[in-house]
């Protein structure tokens, strides 16, 4: 990245010791009157002090650990419930059988007969409860 992307012209020919303690306007895209409201709210004068403003700290911890938690027990369910209601509908990963005109449709021994739970909706259900607890439980502690 050239620096000349991220300041405006008149700053292109700085050293970095000298952009981090220009006023926050010599970033592009930030304007005078948007360096006075940085001033008055978070008295924020220089590209050091907006750098260290813990607002934007805290921004970037929550949008790294975003970028990298892992799913819940509610969305781990769903998504499983998901793919095997999928599977039930569209069996497209059954081998075909010796007949032309016939899919074999098998159901794995630890799925639900979807004779008896259409698209596995009890099951879904539960699931989702014990999901939502367990998220519940940990929100608590």
């Amino acid at each position: 990245m050239n620096i000349d992307t991220v300041v405006d012209k008149a700053w292109t020919t700085k050293c970095f010791r000298e952009l981090a303690d220009a006023p926050v306007s010599a970033l592009r895209g930030v304007s005078a009157a948007d360096a006075r409201a940085l001033a008055k709210a978070f008295n924020v004068v220089s590209v050091r002090d907006l750098a260290q403003l813990e607002f934007v700290k805290w921004a970037q911890a929550i949008t790294t650990l975003a970028d990298h938690e892992q799913p819940g027990p509610a969305e781990i369910a769903k998504e499983t419930l998901l793919d095997e209601a999928v599977e039930m509908t569209f069996p497209a990963s059954d081998p075909i059988s010796v007949d032309a005109g016939i899919t074999r449709i098998e159901v794995a021994p630890e799925k639900v007969d979807a004779c008896s739970d259409h698209q596995h909706a009890a099951r879904t259900e539960a699931s989702t409860e014990e999901g939502v607890h367990k998220e519940e439980e940990l929100a608590a502690h």
